[in-house]
């Protein structure tokens, strides 16, 4: 029988705004003694890349200095030749990203222990209308806050679960409120069959005032700030 890890991570999308939160809170916690490098991190979307980042030692300016591709942009495998410049062609068994299968838009967990985190990173962020489905194995897959933003429910077991809800909190108001609401019903779903603990992150009314509209989260510079804010954020917290 497995040892359930002391610390695992669950992180949800928010575009670079939703990286540079995520990355920021994952670096404040290094700096209170807790490391995700190497614990199991589940990413949605923007989250998926933060823990392919957090598991590679990838640098927030290294993912800010890609290309962004063009909007829309229906050529297969845009994204993912934009996320083998950061990743190339490693793997993560640590890292599973949520993705949604098409056509019938179920939500589904792929694992990083056999599949370039590139491609997974690619699926799990393939927003419908802007980015063209990810073929993984035959499959094609869109962004995986199609169906949830964070998926927390989906995230395995570990004394303490780290989340990572950049859109959650005060982020837009009644959207905010949406998610959080939504990612609380998945946390209940998540002790009643793990137990354990929660440390959970999501944006203040000040990081919020960073990004107050959709377009501001694809900011390469309101991302900076976000990471500053995210592990600011992270000074007050109990950890133990």
């Amino acid at each position: 029988m497995e040892s359930v890890p002391t610390f695992a991570g669950v992180f949800g999308g928010g575009g670079l705004f939703g990286i540079g939160y995520a990355l920021g809170v994952i670096h404040g916690l290094r700096d209170h003694g807790i490391d995700l490098t190497n614990s199991p991190m589940l990413g949605t979307s923007a989250g998926s890349w933060a823990a392919a980042a957090t598991a590679l030692n990838v640098s927030l300016e290294e993912l800010l200095s890609l290309p962004v591709p063009s909007f829309p942009n229906p050529k297969p495998g845009a994204l993912a030749t934009v996320a083998k410049l950061a990743f190339g062609d490693r793997t993560a068994p640590n890292v599973r990203a949520v993705v949604t299968s098409v056509p019938r838009l179920r939500r589904v967990v792929l694992s990083g222990e056999h599949t370039p985190l590139a491609k997974l990173v690619a699926a799990s962020s393939a927003v419908p209308g802007l980015l063209a489905p990810q073929r993984i194995d035959g499959t094609l897959y869109v962004d995986g806050g199609v169906r949830s933003g964070v998926s927390v429910d989906l995230a395995g077991p570990a004394h303490t679960l780290v989340v990572i809800a950049p859109l959650a909190g005060a982020m837009f108001g009644p959207f905010g409120n949406y998610v959080e609401g939504k990612t609380d019903k998945e946390q209940e779903k998540w002790l009643d069959e793990y137990g354990g603990r929660f440390l959970e992150f999501s944006p203040r009314q000040t990081t919020a005032d960073i990004a107050t509209r959709p377009q501001h989260l694809f900011s390469r510079d309101r991302a900076i700030e976000a990471y500053h804010r995210g592990r600011a954020e992270t000074s007050d917290t109990t950890i133990m």
